[in-house]
């Protein structure tokens, strides 16, 4: 974290006297608002990320929600992630809201809704990250864990953050990893990336500090390199009474 330099603020006469003493340490420079080491670690990160090809992750959320008296409500849930790159995902989705399935073929994209009963297709792009795209521009959906495919993709890079600070070793579920800290306009974020050779990150923590409330999202992750998945796990099939509807866009 930076510090205020209070040398500064010491008058010219005792200064002079403190560097006259040979014994007595001068101050240290104030340490960068953004520590290259840790951007260069998040960066690593996001290049490991990208080398995967298939894979396995499940995230223990909690989610706050603002009530509009600024009460904070906090929603639990799992996320449960096979990845298939470039041009195949299945997200099962579980929280105390609502329960969600996304499956995404290379062709097609399907949101299940499975308290309700309905279900939607619609055309999709070639890859992941572009499917990550136009659902979000086209009907407001984020595919869950979003972050995982935009690390280190075409397109990303670290010049927003105004703040990096290596906080210093971390355990994440028995897990030895390094905490880091960084600082965006209008969000906060910790990171916990995995020692290793496997930067895999495996804690994620976002304040919103637009809201007087501050509310957070938190995430745990753990990692499978190597699930065994065929093409048949990305082929949606219709639960038996499921309802087929239109998928709305955004008003443009």
């Amino acid at each position: 974290m930076t510090r205020k330099n209070r040398w500064t603020q010491i008058a010219l006469a005792i200064a002079v006297a403190l560097i006259a003493v040979p014994a007595m340490a001068q101050p240290a420079a104030p340490a960068p608002a953004v520590d290259p080491a840790s951007v260069a670690a998040l960066t690593s990160m996001a290049a490991y990320l990208r080398t995967l090809k298939t894979f396995q992750v499940e995230a223990v959320t909690a989610t706050d929600e603002v009530l509009e008296d600024g009460q904070l409500i906090k929603y639990n849930g799992t996320t449960n992630i096979v990845a298939q790159f470039p041009n195949k995902l299945l997200a099962d989705v579980s929280s105390d809201r609502n329960e969600r399935q996304y499956v995404y073929d290379g062709k097609t994209f399907t949101l299940l809704a499975r308290r309700a009963g309905y279900y939607a297709t619609v055309p999709a792009p070639e890859t992941v990250r572009e499917l990550a795209d136009v659902l979000s521009a086209k009907y407001d959906i984020e595919v869950p864990l979003s972050d995982l495919f935009l690390w280190g993709a075409p397109g990303w890079n670290s010049a927003d953050i105004t703040s990096a600070v290596d906080i210093g070793p971390g355990d994440v579920a028995g897990t030895t990893c390094e905490h880091y800290a960084f600082r965006q306009e209008g969000v906060d974020w910790q990171i916990w990336i995995q020692k290793g050779d496997f930067p895999l990150p495996r804690k994620l923590v976002i304040t919103t500090t637009t809201d007087a409330a501050r509310p957070q999202h938190t995430a745990i992750y753990l990692w499978n390199l190597a699930p065994s998945v065929n093409d048949a796990a990305f082929t949606f099939t219709p639960p038996t009474g499921a309802h087929k509807i239109v998928l709305a866009t955004i008003d443009k």
